[in-house]
């Protein structure tokens, strides 16, 4: 049964195994994996590059100025964003991007999203508070023990629920490819390793010694894993949604078949297909193949 008033790591300390120093030194060199493979890992990808050569570009079309364009109606699209503006962006992404996880449109899949990440990180939080704080106090114990049971019903939830392929490929979850599959696998073993070895009054053990595994695994495979990219995932939506409100758009049209400021729009966006059937096609055709989930398997 779960103690929400102490934590393992209070009764590893009582057990005079290990010392808070000890402690220390194996989350620093956690920590020294995570940002020397984050690092590695976005040299490797050229995420950077990437995010470098997006914003280049923008600046160099705001520089042109705007352009005819054949592709849309789309004549003074273009703005100098100010700083104030930059700031709100920044703030909504934050917001509504980091904090409330707004990319998703599933509400479900967000709430799975929101319960992996709160629980990460009230996990990670009290783990490191408690251990350079040397003081397991209540509070931080029932913040770990939260923090480890929410990480467990977020990444559970997802594997059984939201597996990529699982239901609009027809690939089972039983179905494991270690390279795709390493951070929820880890995640989901330092959330069970965490809760066993509370729920046996912590110190030394096979549990403990599991914690060490999952947590090693977790933290040591991040140029493996899919680990850094909650750390670019920010920056790239920033950057889509200043390339937006500036209207560079990487120079893409922005009118669409949905329907344009005026009837004058509407018509040229239909005229502006070679092909007769599209032409006379309403501007909304409806969902699509959003009309229903891809569960045929």
């Amino acid at each position: 049964m779960i103690n929400f008033d102490t934590t393992p790591i209070a009764t590893l300390i009582d057990s005079a195994a290990y010392t808070y120093a000890d402690m220390q030194m194996y989350v620093i060199i956690m920590v020294a994996l995570v940002v020397s493979m984050t690092i590695a890992d976005l040299i490797h990808k050229g995420s950077k590059t990437y995010f470098d050569n997006a914003v280049a570009k923008s600046e160099a079309l705001l520089a042109a100025g705007d352009a005819p364009c054949s592709l849309g109606r789309e004549e003074g699209r273009l703005k100098q964003l100010t700083a104030g503006d930059k700031a709100g962006i920044m703030v909504d992404t934050l917001l509504i991007d980091v904090a409330t996880a707004g990319e998703f449109k599933n509400p479900v899949r967000r709430l799975v999203h929101i319960l992996t990440m709160y629980g990460f990180i009230l996990f990670n939080a009290a783990t490191a508070m408690i251990i350079f704080g040397e003081e397991s106090t209540t509070i931080l114990a029932q913040v770990w023990n939260t923090g480890a049971i929410l990480l467990f019903i977020g990444t559970f939830w997802y594997w059984f629920s939201f597996k990529v392929d699982s239901e609009s490929e027809g690939v089972p979850w039983t179905s494991v490819t270690l390279r795709k599959d390493s951070f929820s696998l880890a995640l989901m073993a330092t959330s069970v390793t965490a809760i066993g070895w509370s729920a046996t009054n912590g110190g030394t053990g096979i549990w403990f010694a599991l914690v060490i595994l999952s947590t090693a695994s977790l933290f040591g495979g991040v140029y493996w894993s899919k680990f850094s990219h909650m750390f670019f995932k920010p920056a790239a939506g920033y950057n889509k949604r200043v390339i937006k409100a500036n209207g560079t758009n990487e120079n893409l049209p922005h009118e669409t078949r949905f329907g344009g400021k005026t009837a004058a729009d509407d018509e040229f966006q239909q005229n502006r297909h070679s092909m007769e059937l599209l032409k006379d096609a309403p501007m909304d055709m409806g969902l699509g193949i959003k009309r229903e989930a891809p569960n045929h398997y």
